[in-house]
């Protein structure tokens, strides 16, 4: 019949609009994935605001097997459900396409998430260029990403601020920490020795974005790398300030 994408939102079930809540109640079957993107809930929290069983997926499940879903949602009112907003990872643009050629009806269920929710720490949503995703170290095997480099490289060449996202492996358990993400950019910088990143360069860290406790920060990456901050974060490198952003960001 159709198969929904609905999205979680930023930071735990309450997140998700009226809208959202309405149409998961609504479905037949219910899926979740929780890999791609931290947040402050688990199975059994949404099974209970919603009032539904779901069915909780791997990286794998999703990935590799999502025929499984498909064939559900050819009979079905299917509910796929994913934190932040559902397209942000590319692996559920797949998953609608496969759809799409099999016939099956897709509605969008669209939620807060990180790329619009960056605007609070007052630099505008518009100066930012494409974003990077600094990697667990076991998944780059000992190389550096040089490809996060020539990002930020152009980014600062257009003036333009660049969104650095933690990397994640929620099935191990295991989170990029802030300190980590800083150590990976002085190590792409001292291997470069181009000058764009250094420890007394000012740069922006949002932290818990969407809970009570968000947390913006705007340091030297020297003194940010000394606190313990908590996940999930993002780190902001900044281009060139428009006076407003600067402002705002020294007011903090």
């Amino acid at each position: 019949m159709v198969l929904y994408f609905i999205s979680l939102g930023l930071s735990d079930e309450k997140d998700m609009s009226i809208k959202a809540l309405e149409t998961a109640k609504s479905c037949d079957l219910l899926f979740a994935e929780f890999y791609t993107t931290k947040l402050n809930t688990t199975k059994e929290k949404l099974e209970e605001i919603i009032g539904k069983p779901i069915k909780l997926l791997s990286r794998k499940g999703v990935e590799e097997n999502f025929q499984e879903i498909l064939n559900e949602a050819k009979t079905k009112k299917v509910g796929f459900l994913v934190g932040g907003d559902c397209f942000i990872a590319t692996t559920h643009i797949s998953l609608r396409m496969e759809a799409i050629k099999q016939g099956i009806e897709t509605k969008v269920i669209h939620g807060s998430s990180i790329i619009s929710a960056i605007a609070e720490t007052g630099l505008h949503i518009y100066k930012f260029g494409p974003c990077v995703t600094l990697p667990l170290r076991e998944k780059t095997k000992g190389k550096l990403p040089e490809s996060v480099y020539e990002v930020i490289k152009m980014n600062k060449e257009r003036g333009l601020h660049t969104l650095c996202l933690l990397d994640l492996d929620a099935e191990k358990n295991e989170f990029l920490s802030v300190r980590e993400g800083f150590e990976i950019l002085l190590a792409l910088e001292e291997a470069r020795k181009e000058g764009l990143i250094s420890l007394q360069d000012k740069v922006v860290v949002f932290s818990k974005a969407g809970s009570e406790e968000s947390l913006i920060l705007f340091e030297k990456i020297e003194d940010l790398m000394k606190k313990d901050i908590a996940l999930p974060a993002v780190i902001i490198i900044p281009g060139l300030l428009h006076f407003t952003e600067r402002e705002f960001l020294e007011s903090l």
